[in-house]
């Protein structure tokens, strides 16, 4: 997939090229002017619009991706190894293929990322290339926007051969969750990888994890995203509650699939068969099975609501969604949850619920074309009074998912 890149991006591209010619030019002076061999790849960061644990439990997503994106300019050589500077962090750090391991992980968290990346490439098969590069990020750490599987997925067309044969987008993000599960020990759903891999420009995915399918949701035109981040970043997620969820979700599947035979997981539980069993399950698994199966059906809910444009609904939903996660999941905050009351009192605002992981982190919005400053203003304003944090506000654009920008039709 060749990507493009709109007047910031270029901008950022711009800059991006021109550090990566210096560290050449450091390293290797011949190297500078060659840009008939410098890639430039970008993978953005996802929001969900509906549809929270419900990926690892099989079930239905409805995320977009965004224009909040990782970029990495890159050379390819021929060693073994990857050299990548954060411009970020103002760090350079580096990997060898003969190293890549899982039990190496941890220590280097940001290039273990695209470590990760190399080791699941090459676990599927596929040809891997060393690099010299630079990476740069606006998808804020932490806050719930999947920074890592953007990470993950920009290292993807990084470390490819150049023509070599490069699978669908719903293929590679199962590669790169691969990364994320195993290499980095988060046990994390398909959802954020494929979101950034295969989004498109205007559209929400509807997202099937288990057959790993999507279909597109188109977002009504008279409608904004708008992403409120609470500035309380989470934890490393699997030192968090999120790997403790999963395994929770998961007993309640085997515990109902013991007297109901066709049951996988909770994506194959109905809310008749739920409440047939809830006395079978410990209280605070019945609670987290109960937000899954509930949430699955909001999404479809959801999709219906944005094909009829029936805004109402939309707000219902996103308030139910964000009660569950609070209520049954546990996952919310008091920040997240101050965060969703200033956005359901502003005028214009459709809908608001916590997005993501939860712990900390962000609340998507839905806004009538027109309010989108009206809500950054009552955040701005009431949200530090009442938590004592600066919130950051992400008025969002809905972008196509990862892939290489052609460096050679473009005026740096």
């Amino acid at each position: 997939m060749t990507a493009t890149a709109d007047g910031s991006g270029l901008a950022r591209a711009a800059d991006l090229v021109r550090h990566l010619e210096a560290l050449a030019a450091q390293e290797d002076p011949g190297a500078r002017a060659d840009r008939e061999l410098m890639r430039l790849i970008r993978a953005p960061g996802r929001v969900n619009l509906i549809g929270e644990y419900t990926d690892f439990n099989e079930g239905w997503v409805l995320p977009a991706a965004i224009d909040r994106e990782v970029w990495i300019a890159c050379l390819p050589w021929d060693r073994p190894e990857v050299v990548l500077t954060s411009l970020d962090l103002d760090q350079t750090l580096s990997f060898e293929f003969d190293s890549l391991s899982p039990e190496h992980s941890g220590a280097r968290p940001w290039i273990d990322y695209i470590a990760g990346t190399a080791w699941a490439m090459r676990e599927a098969g596929l040809p891997i290339r060393g690099f010299r590069g630079v990476l740069n990020s606006t998808v804020p750490v932490g806050s719930g926007l999947s920074s890592s599987a953007a990470v993950e997925m920009a290292a993807s067309w990084a470390l490819a051969v150049p023509g070599a044969q490069r699978p669908a987008p719903p293929a590679m993000a199962l590669i790169a969750q691969r990364a994320e599960n195993a290499y980095m020990g988060v046990g994390c759903g398909i959802m954020d990888q494929f979101a950034s891999a295969a989004g498109r420009s205007g559209q929400a995915l509807l997202i099937d994890c288990r057959a790993t399918e999507s279909s597109t949701v188109p977002i009504p035109a008279e409608l904004s995203l708008v992403v409120c981040d609470t500035r309380t970043p989470r934890d490393r997620l699997d030192a968090s509650a999120y790997n403790v969820r999963r395994s929770e979700c998961e007993l309640g599947a085997r515990l109902i699939g013991e007297h109901e035979p066709g049951v996988r997981s909770l994506r194959d539980v109905d809310e008749a068969m739920l409440e047939r069993h809830f006395h079978r399950l410990p209280e605070v698994v019945a609670r987290r099975c109960e937000h899954v199966v509930r949430e699955n059906g909001r999404v479809m809910a959801t999709v219906e609501a944005l094909a009829s444009g029936d805004l109402d609904s939309l707000g219902r939903l996103f308030a139910a969604s964000h009660t569950s996660l609070r209520d049954l999941f546990q996952v919310s905050s008091p920040e997240l949850d101050v965060m969703v009351e200033i956005a359901t009192a502003t005028p214009g605002v459709v809908a608001s619920r916590m997005t993501g992981a939860g712990f900390g982190g962000c609340t998507v919005s839905l806004v009538s074309k027109g309010s989108e400053e009206s809500l950054r203003d009552r955040v701005l304003r009431e949200y530090p009074s009442r938590t004592k944090l600066t919130p950051m506000v992400h008025i969002a654009a809905v972008v196509d998912g990862a892939g290489e920008i052609d460096l050679a039709g473009m005026a740096l």
